[in-house]
């Protein structure tokens, strides 16, 4: 993922921009969303991971602990939970979705251990499984990625701050993102979600023209 780090010069000019650039002179509503996929429930294959990804961070920012019920997915947003059910054998078992994966062709889910133990699929190591989804991230969709527009990334909390304060009073939905790494923290300010990928552009499009270097992040 790219990383955008803005200087104190840098930011001075673009938060001075801001002022000057005749189309800010009101607050602007980030470009509307489709609809939202309303189906809740869709079938497929769940395997599961533990021992070697446990105490990593995963896509959500948490720490992996695969003794908690928990499951890794690209069908679905994160902060999404789930009840999901082995077709095999009637077992059910709630699960929130914090992480990225299988990265595995074939497969749509993966689980936690604990959850994997409980819907028995620990031996077979894979299933078929229904996925039915119970809760999704206000705002979301369902199901599919979404989008968000990166503006900027700060090692400084401070930083982060001045710049999303100021473009709140341009824009809707403009947030700090902390995100860790090995050796640093990170303050990303993000604007949207978009469900589609044009939206997401043509927000980026717009905040290009006061000097800031966007970027589109998919989860």
């Amino acid at each position: 993922m790219a990383r955008i780090h803005v200087s104190e010069r840098g930011l001075a000019m673009i938060l001075a921009g801001l002022f000057v650039e005749g189309c800010f002179t009101q607050r602007l509503p980030l470009p509307p969303s489709p609809a939202l996929n309303n189906s809740r429930s869709i079938t497929g294959i769940a395997s599961w991971y533990g021992p070697g990804f446990q105490g990593h961070r995963t896509s959500s920012g948490s720490v992996y602990n695969q003794e908690d019920l928990s499951a890794a997915s690209t069908l679905f947003p994160l902060g999404t939970q789930l009840m999901v059910t082995n077709l095999a054998n009637g077992k059910s078992a709630e699960v929130l979705v914090n992480d990225h994966g299988p990265y595995v062709n074939g497969r749509d889910l993966d689980l936690s251990h604990s959850a994997a133990e409980l819907l028995g699929v620990i031996k077979p190591g894979v299933a078929r499984v229904r996925m039915d989804v119970l809760s999704s991230p206000p705002g979301g969709p369902v199901f599919g990625a979404r989008y968000f527009v990166q503006v900027g990334s700060f090692t400084d909390a401070a930083n982060a701050e001045r710049l999303r304060a100021l473009l709140q009073h341009y824009y809707d939905d403009v947030q700090i993102i902390e995100a860790t790494s090995e050796t640093n923290r990170y303050y990303r300010v993000r604007m949207g979600m978009f469900t589609d990928r044009p939206s997401a552009e043509r927000c980026a499009l717009t905040v290009s023209r006061i000097g800031l270097r966007p970027v589109i992040i998919t989860e």
